[in-house]
């Protein structure tokens, strides 16, 4: 496995493969890997010849307010992990290799950002949509993976390429969860031991839904709405942000409950905040 930190030097190795007839798979993402980013590295190894993994906290997707100096990185650990898995290369560029310092062009995918956690967190897929695409042009990959648990980045990495003219594989994978139904996240290292024993309630709220509706015992979003939030409630050191019942294609909500849908929560535990989400079918 080769480590790389030019974008220069992933682009002459990646055009050396593509030479070759070799078809390459691209896992974007920003570190601390955990069993859910190494289930995305498998999936792109059988789906590909050569597999790409970037590691780069993104400052333009946080917020003035947010976690980016106190994100999770552990570098070693990543590259170790990576190989382990099989990874043929990793791409770890520093924020001035990524952005000039003066840069004026953005990428903004218009109606599927404003909902969910586009509307509690401004900007932020702006900055989600313009580092992948950049990430893209650099890395050239045939076919990129992308997990669910972020199912409105995914939806939103979709439309690009598809606007965009990418000639590139969207591919989502499933959330990776503990054996307790947690969403594996980087951000679940900040919890503490009482806090993390609260964040069950994320899966259990949604299983619980999944099946009210699989029996019909609630038509409308908004009685929906109100058993998971007086359920999520229950849970000591919980804070809602949102609960979305919605289209799982245009991201708005819904007031009937129809089939496919899109439940989607983000919580906080204490101070962390934590996204989960099941789409019915």
């Amino acid at each position: 496995m080769i480590v790389v930190r030019e974008k220069k030097e992933i682009r002459q190795n990646v055009d050396r493969w593509k030479k070759q007839g070799l078809k390459v798979g691209f896992v974007p993402t920003m570190g601390f890997f955990h069993k859910g980013h190494l289930s995305l590295m498998k999936k792109s190894l059988k789906m590909s010849d050569r597999t790409v993994v970037s590691i780069f906290v993104n400052p333009t997707q946080f917020g003035p307010n947010e976690d980016f100096d106190k994100y999770p990185r552990d570098i070693e650990r990543d590259i170790k992990l990576a190989e382990e898995t099989g990874v043929h290369a990793v791409f770890i560029p520093t924020v001035k290799e990524m952005y000039s310092g003066n840069s004026k062009t953005w990428v903004t995918v218009e109606d599927l950002s404003k909902n969910l956690c586009g509307k509690s967190r401004p900007g932020h897929f702006k900055g989600v949509a313009t580092v992948v695409a950049k990430l893209f042009n650099i890395v050239q990959p045939d076919v990129a993976i992308f997990g669910q648990k972020d199912f409105q980045q995914l939806c939103i990495i979709k439309q690009m390429v598809k606007d965009l003219d990418f000639p590139i594989q969207i591919v989502g994978a499933p959330i990776y969860r503990e054996k307790d139904g947690l969403a594996m996240s980087s951000r679940n290292a900040y919890l503490t031991d009482e806090e993390r024993h609260s964040a069950t309630c994320l899966f259990k709220a949604l299983k619980m839904a999944k099946d009210l509706i699989d029996r019909d015992e609630v038509e409308r979003a908004k009685d929906l709405f109100s058993i998971i939030k007086s359920f999520i409630e229950t849970f000591p050191f919980t804070k809602i942000d949102y609960i979305f019942i919605g289209d799982p294609e245009s991201l708005e909500p819904v007031d009937e409950l129809k089939k496919p849908l899109l439940i989607a929560l983000a919580v906080y535990l204490g101070k962390t905040r934590l996204i989960d989400n099941i789409l019915i079918n």
